[in-house]
């Protein structure tokens, strides 16, 4: 039910964006969805692929610091106060949302968010007691 997300520290200066999005292309590596934040120096581009174990080697190999790191993805209903409700049940559970962003799957129908939770496993099980769907990384790397 985790699904692998790439971390790529990225210096803030024009061309290195390009650089990773290239080295992915290059090697057929598909972008599924992606998140950037940054700051005066450095940029933190959080990435979903369809291959996130070869993606790694080959942004390492392009002298990338890049991580992986297990994240969640949940389908959430595509209308308004949809995400409220999962954040709802996350908070009543105390667990601490560290980020999260999101992406509308190919039908359209339902929004799929990307979520960082500090006790990931628990989140996983509170959220389908509630009957909430959690994609596996297949279904995410796929779409």
């Amino acid at each position: 039910m985790k699904v692998s997300q790439l971390s790529v520290f990225i210096e803030n200066k024009s061309g290195r964006l390009a650089d990773v999005t290239r080295a992915l292309a290059d090697a057929n590596i598909n972008i599924r969805a992606l998140s950037i934040a940054d700051t005066i120096d450095y940029g933190l581009l959080r990435l979903i692929v369809n291959d996130p174990i070869n993606a790694k080697r080959v942004l390492a190999d392009a002298a990338f610091t890049v991580t992986l790191t297990e994240v969640i993805a949940v389908e959430v209903p595509d209308r308004p106060g949809g995400l409220a409700g999962i954040i709802d049940i996350l908070a009543q559970a105390g667990l601490n949302i560290e980020y999260m962003y999101a992406f509308v799957g190919k039908s359209g129908e339902n929004a799929i968010v990307i979520f960082r939770i500090e006790r990931v496993d628990e989140a996983i099980r509170i959220l389908q007691e509630k009957g909430v769907r959690i994609l596996t990384g297949d279904e995410v790397h796929s779409i």
